[in-house]
C-alpha cells in the first residue's frame, strides 16, 4: 500500500477512537454506558446493526469463496429476513417491554438461577472466543497490505476497540457502529468499480463467463442433508440468525436503545434487508475476479492461492486512496467488539446475581470499565495465543459452540406459557440438545467407531438438529406425565419393530 493509503487507515483509525472520546461524559452513569439514553433513531440502530453482521470474515471469505466456487453460501444471508420477522414478531417487544439490558435476566425468572447462568457463560466464552478470532483473521489479512507486523496489528486492534469501549460506552459504539457501516458500504462498492475498469468490457462481461462456469449456482435443491444444499444453508442460517436476533446479548442491547418499539423493528428490518444485498455485492466480487483471471490469464500472478486473490487486488490495482478507504472497511468490520455487552452481563447476571444486588452508582461504573477492560484483554489475549497454537483454540471455539447451541431452545422454551413447563423439563430439554449437538460434532471424527455411531448429516445441521431436539422435549414437557408415556410408548415400539436385513 502507498503512503496516501496508509495515512487514509490511520486517520479513520484515529476518528474511531475520537468518537469514543466524544461520548466520554455520557459515559459516566452505568445504564448510559450500557443502553445509552435509550433514544436513539431507528436508522442508526439499524445501520449498527448491519455494522455487526458483516465481520472482518465476511469482507474477506465470502469474495474468495465465490471466486472458488459458487454462491451456496449466500443462502445464508437470505434467510435474514425470515428470521428477522419471527424476532419482530416475538422478540423484540418481549425484550423491550422487559425493560430489563440483560437478555438473560428472564431465565432465572422463569426457570430458576441455572438457566441464567448457563446462558451468560455460554456467551462471555463464545464472544471470547468469536472477538479474538476476528482480531487474530483481521491481522493476517492486513499484514501483507500495510506491512505491519501480526502482532502488532494484533496489539493495535485490541486497544482500539477496548479504550473507545471503556471511554464513550453503548452510545459510542452505536455512532461508531455507523460510521463503520458507511465506510463497509463504501468498501466493496469501491473494489466493483475498480474491477469493471479492469474487466474487458466492464462487469457485463462478467455475466456470460460465470454463467459458462455455473458460478451463479446456489446449490442442489435436493432434499440430501449430508451436503451444503440450498436447503441445508437456509435451514443453518435461519437458525443462526434467529440466534443473533433473539439469544445474542449485543444485538438484542443495541435495539433496546432504539426510541421506541415501532423504531427497533424498523432497525432489525433495516439491518438485514441491508445485509442481504452488500452480501451480494461481496459474492459478485469474487466472481468478477473468476471472470477477470479467466478473461486475462495473466491477471494475477502464478501461485496465488483463492483467499489470496482479493487482498492482492486490493493491494495492487485500486487507485492510490482508495485501497486505505477499503482496508478502513475491513477494520470497521473487525472493529466491532462485545466487550460492552460482556461488561453488561458481567455487572447484570453475576456481581448483582451472586454478590450484591444493589451496588451504587460509582461502584456499577467502576465495574462495566473494569471488565471492559478485562474483556479486552482476554480478547487479545486469544488473538496472540492463536498465532501460536491455533489448534488448540479452534477446540475452544468448537467447544463453546456445542454449550452456546443449546442457548436458542432455551430461549424458545421460555417463550411457551409458564404453567405448562416447568424448570425440570427445560432442564432436561437443554441437557439432552448439548448432548446431540456434543454427539454431531464430535462423532465424524472417531476413526474407530462403526459408522453408524457416527454422525452422516452435514455439519451445518447440528445447532439445526439440536434446537428441535431441544424444542421437542420441551414441547412433550408441556403435557407433563403424558410426555412421559409418550416415550416410554415410543421406546417400547421402536423395540417391537422387526430386525431389518
Amino acid at each position: 500500500m502507498a503512503a496516501v493509503d496508509l495515512a487514509v487507515l490511520v486517520g479513520y483509525l484515529v476518528l474511531t477512537v475520537g468518537l469514543g472520546f466524544l461520548f466520554a461524559r455520557r459515559a459516566g452513569q452505568s445504564d448510559r454506558f450500557m443502553a445509552g439514553d435509550r433514544n436513539l433513531p431507528a436508522w442508526a440502530v439499524g445501520m449498527s446493526i448491519f455494522g455487526s453482521y458483516v465481520s472482518s470474515i465476511s469482507f474477506l471469505a465470502n469474495p474468495g469463496s465465490s471466486y472458488a466456487g459458487n454462491w451456496n453460501p449466500f443462502v445464508f444471508s437470505l434467510a435474514t429476513p425470515f428470521a428477522a420477522y419471527v424476532a419482530i414478531k416475538w422478540f423484540v417487544p418481549f425484550y423491550r417491554k422487559s425493560g430489563e439490558v440483560s437478555a438473560y435476566h428472564h431465565l432465572e425468572q422463569r426457570f430458576g438461577n441455572w438457566a441464567r447462568t448457563y446462558a451468560v457463560v455460554c456467551y462471555l466464552l463464545t464472544q471470547l472466543a468469536r472477538t479474538g478470532t476476528i482480531i487474530y483473521l483481521l491481522a493476517i489479512a492486513v499484514a501483507p497490505l500495510t506491512g505491519w507486523s501480526p502482532y502488532f496489528l494484533i496489539l493495535m486492534t485490541g486497544s482500539m476497540m477496548t479504550i473507545y469501549t471503556v471511554v464513550g460506552g453503548m452510545e459510542a459504539l452505536m455512532w461508531i457502529g455507523v460510521l463503520h457501516s458507511l465506510v463497509l458500504l463504501a468498501g466493496p462498492l469501491i473494489c466493483l468499480a475498480a474491477l469493471a475498469a479492469v474487466i474487458p468490457g466492464g462487469l457485463s462481461a462478467v455475466f456470460p463467463v460465470a454463467a459458462a462456469h455455473d458460478k451463479f449456482s446456489l446449490g442442489s435443491f435436493s432434499p440430501d442433508l449430508t451436503t451444503s444444499t440450498v436447503w441445508v444453508v437456509l435451514a443453518y442460517g435461519f437458525v443462526i440468525n434467529l440466534a443473533n436476533f433473539a439469544v445474542d446479548q449485543g444485538y438484542i442491547q443495541r435495539y433496546i436503545t432504539a426510541e421506541s418499539d415501532k423504531a427497533a423493528a424498523r432497525s432489525v428490518w433495516l439491518g438485514s434487508l441491508l445485509y442481504v444485498p452488500v452480501a451480494a455485492i461481496f459474492f459478485l466480487i469474487g466472481t468478477s475476479l473468476f471472470a477477470w483471471t479467466q478473461l486475462v490469464p495473466a491477471a494475477v500472478p502464478a501461485g496465488t492461492v483463492n483467499d489470496q486473490v482479493f487482498p492482492w487486488f486490493i493491494a495492487t490495482q485500486l487507485p492510490i486512496g482508495m485501497a486505505g478507504i477499503v482496508v478502513a472497511g475491513i477494520f470497521a468490520a473487525a472493529l466491532d467488539p462485545s466487550l460492552n455487552s460482556m461488561a453488561t452481563l458481567i455487572l447484570r447476571d453475576i456481581y448483582q446475581g451472586y454478590i450484591d444486588p444493589t451496588p451504587s452508582e460509582r461502584t456499577s461504573v467502576w465495574i462495566l470499565r473494569l471488565t471492559t477492560c478485562l474483556a479486552g484483554v482476554l480478547a487479545t489475549i486469544v488473538a496472540l495465543a492463536m498465532t501460536q497454537v491455533a489448534s488448540i483454540l479452534k477446540t475452544w471455539w468448537e467447544l463453546a459452540g456445542i454449550f452456546n447451541g443449546g442457548v436458542l431452545g432455551l430461549i424458545l422454551l421460555a417463550r411457551l406459557p409458564k404453567e405448562r413447563l416447568s424448570s425440570r423439563w427445560a432442564s432436561l430439554a437443554v441437557n439432552a440438545g448439548i448432548f446431540v449437538v456434543l454427539w454431531m460434532t464430535l462423532s465424524p471424527r472417531w476413526a474407530d467407531a462403526p459408522a453408524w455411531a457416527k454422525n452422516p448429516l452435514h455439519p451445518f445441521m447440528t445447532p439445526v438438529i439440536g434446537t428441535i431436539v431441544i424444542l421437542g422435549i420441551g414441547l412433550l414437557g408441556t403435557i407433563r406425565d403424558r410426555g412421559v408415556a409418550i416415550c416410554w410408548l415410543i421406546w417400547h415400539t421402536v423395540r417391537r419393530l422387526p430386525p431389518t436385513d
